[in-house]
């Protein structure tokens, strides 16, 4: 209700239906502190958020005369209804049916998996967008439609679908995740029939940029924790004179909290700047920028939520054997970040997509953002920034062999490629700050610079491994 009241959810959507119309990348910053403070809770707008952005690029006017205003607000939440038990990654195996109806609607028969927020009561309705299959559509994703379907009707009665269980998970307790059964819902086809992955798509990438958001919010979180307890326990001998008497003063301890530093900045730079990239799209209608947020996308999402893994990790280090003890809390954000490289796309399956499919410019994208990124590093003769342009270097050559392989090569080395793009990534971002003659800013560039960009070269190298070593196991090979 205070979420709500306080016109959270309005700041980025559209003022025809109640939003204030502001960037995009403000209201994806909202999005980050609110996983900082509860990642559970956040998922509920973020998942919202997709389907407003749904419904907005594909649904009929009526449909969004209906269903917008409510969920802008927060007052109605929304939903994305793909996994099936048989049908993980794999969308195009789903088998839930979709029944024309006399009266234009149609009859959703099917399960789906893994459904955020599916149910719950702090909401007064419940936005499912189901994808589903009509009658003699075609196999694979070729054949899938896109169907709206409330859980309370236009009419006011509860429509057939239900919760039949919520899920026991590791971590993002304070968000339900249900398996939903479909028995004959009504619900009304979005945008055109077996055009459904495009509709749902828009979700997915608005999403899948979220969830590497998310990966920062909870990293936000477990370094502030993480800080607090080394500003606050006094351990060991303190190694310098003028220290605070706290493990702060120690070496390994500020060696991590650097790491964490840095780390959550540069995710937080790729991800803002990707949501920028969309905003300017969107603003200007320009292919290149377009260009530059597909291809930003997977390497947000991966990056953002590798960070919150790692940095949760090393704040549960920090915390040493109390970090193992749930009255901490030090875990919560271990155990909430963990679900972020898997979800909305596994950072595999993300890794693969800038490979393959953000490649099929023969690697446009990636080159004009090298570019921009050469034409600032060049402009200081620090060294910093001759460390960072060699970084750009080694990653437009491996670009370049990327391109030039087969598939099944490029995926081979694909995370690794992913990886090393958002390190040198990272680098860049943390020299743009370093330029701001913020003494601060410089200190934490140096850390990055020196401590973590160099990854990128062994990472490089693991990119252009190839593939054949990896088919050249046999099966036993495998065996324990």
């Amino acid at each position: 209700r205070a979420y709500v009241d306080g016109g959270w959810g309005t700041i980025d959507s559209d003022p025809a239906f109640g939003g204030q119309g502001l960037p995009f990348a403000l209201g994806f910053v909202v999005l980050e502190n609110l996983g900082t403070a509860n990642m559970g809770f956040g998922l509920c707008p973020i998942l919202t958020s997709g389907a407003i952005e749904a419904i907005a690029a594909h649904g009929s006017p009526e449909q969004q005369a209906m269903y917008l205003p409510k969920l802008i607000t927060g007052e109605w939440s929304g939903t994305m209804n793909l996994t099936e038990p048989q049908a993980g990654s794999d969308v195009g195996a789903l088998r839930s049916m979709a029944e024309p109806a006399a009266d234009g609607s149609y009859r959703i028969k099917g399960t789906k998996i893994y459904i955020t927020f599916g149910e719950h009561d702090l909401a007064e309705n419940i936005v499912h967008l189901v994808l589903a299959r009509t009658p003699g559509a075609p196999p694979g994703t070729k054949g899938i439609s896109l169907f709206l379907v409330p859980k309370i009707r236009p009419d006011g009665s509860r429509n057939d679908v239900r919760c039949v269980s919520i899920e026991h998970k590791l971590g993002i307790h304070g968000s339900p995740t249900a398996v939903m059964e479909f028995s004959g819902a009504t619900g009304w086809l979005v945008g055109e029939e077996h055009n459904g992955m495009a509709c749902m798509f828009t979700m997915m990438n608005n999403a899948r940029l979220a969830v590497g958001m998310q990966g920062v919010g909870v990293a936000e979180g477990a370094y502030q924790h993480a800080l607090a307890y080394a500003m606050d326990r006094k351990q060991g001998r303190a190694p310098i004179a003028d220290g605070t008497g706290t493990i702060i003063d120690h070496a390994d301890v500020r060696r991590m909290l650097a790491q964490m530093k840095a780390d959550i900045f540069a995710a937080r730079s790729i991800g803002v700047a990707c949501a920028i990239a969309i905003d300017m799209a969107k603003a200007t209608g320009d292919t290149d920028w377009q260009a530059r947020a597909a291809l930003l996308t997977p390497i947000a999402k991966s990056f953002g939520s590798d960070t919150g893994v790692a940095v949760a990790d090393l704040g549960v280090q920090i915390h040493g054997g109390m970090g193992f003890v749930e009255e901490t809390a030090a875990a919560q954000y271990l155990r909430d970040a963990r679900i972020t490289p898997i979800y909305e796309g596994t950072n595999g399956i993300q890794s693969m997509d800038l490979v393959a499919r953000k490649m099929m410019d023969g690697g446009a994208a990636a080159f004009a953002l090298m570019d921009d990124m050469e034409a600032l590093a060049s402009a200081s003769n620090s060294d910093l920034a001759k460390a960072v342009l060699a970084a750009i270097a080694q990653l437009r050559a491996t670009t370049q062999w990327v391109v030039a392989q087969e598939l099944n090569e490029r995926f081979a080395g694909s995370v690794a490629y992913q990886k090393a793009f958002a390190r040198v990534l990272g680098g860049y971002f943390h020299l743009v700050a370093s330029m701001s003659c913020q003494a601060k800013r410089q200190r934490l560039a140096r850390v990055y610079v020196n401590s973590l960009l160099p990854e990128a070269a062994s990472l490089c190298a693991q990119a252009q491994a190839g593939a054949a070593d990896l088919y050249a196991l046999e099966l036993d090979d495998f065996a324990a």
